[in-house]
């Protein structure tokens, strides 16, 4: 009897390798880049790195990331600046009280993923984010 429940245990608890690919899609993991990294063609090894894509594996035209502390965009969903999101008619976003450092990574060559090829853009702008009891959900965009 023992034994039985000990197999069983084993099985409930068994760490099964997952069907189909797990994609990470926090903010955090898609746009946070803190401290910046320092990879040779830094857009083209992040983009692989992080798996950059749109939902049909074509390359992204365009992507950010953020090089401040999460903390920092943590403390955007307090600001006093809302508004309604850029191309979005019933969403807020809140924007930054202060300028973020960023990367922004441009497709140049490339079609569908991983063979994308990016440009790279030193920025700094207000970041758009919307919100949710925990945090930022969703990067938005930036304003120069």
């Amino acid at each position: 009897m023992t034994l039985m429940v000990l197999i069983f245990l084993l099985l409930l608890f068994w760490e099964r390798e997952p069907a189909e690919e797990i994609v990470v899609t926090s903010i955090e993991h898609l746009h946070v880049d803190y401290p910046k990294s320092n990879p040779i063609r830094y857009c083209n090894s992040m983009v692989l790195q992080r798996v950059i894509r749109e939902p049909n594996d074509t390359c992204k035209k365009k992507h950010v990331f953020i090089h401040e502390r999460p903390q920092k965009l943590n403390s955007v969903c307090i600001s006093h600046r809302k508004m309604v999101c850029p191309s979005q008619s019933t969403i807020f976003c809140f924007q930054s009280e202060t300028k973020f450092k960023m990367t922004l990574c441009q497709l140049i060559g490339g079609i569908t993923y991983p063979a994308c090829r990016y440009q790279v853009s030193a920025l700094e702008g207000y970041v758009l984010v919307t919100c949710d009891n925990l945090g930022p959900v969703h990067f938005h965009g930036y304003i120069e």
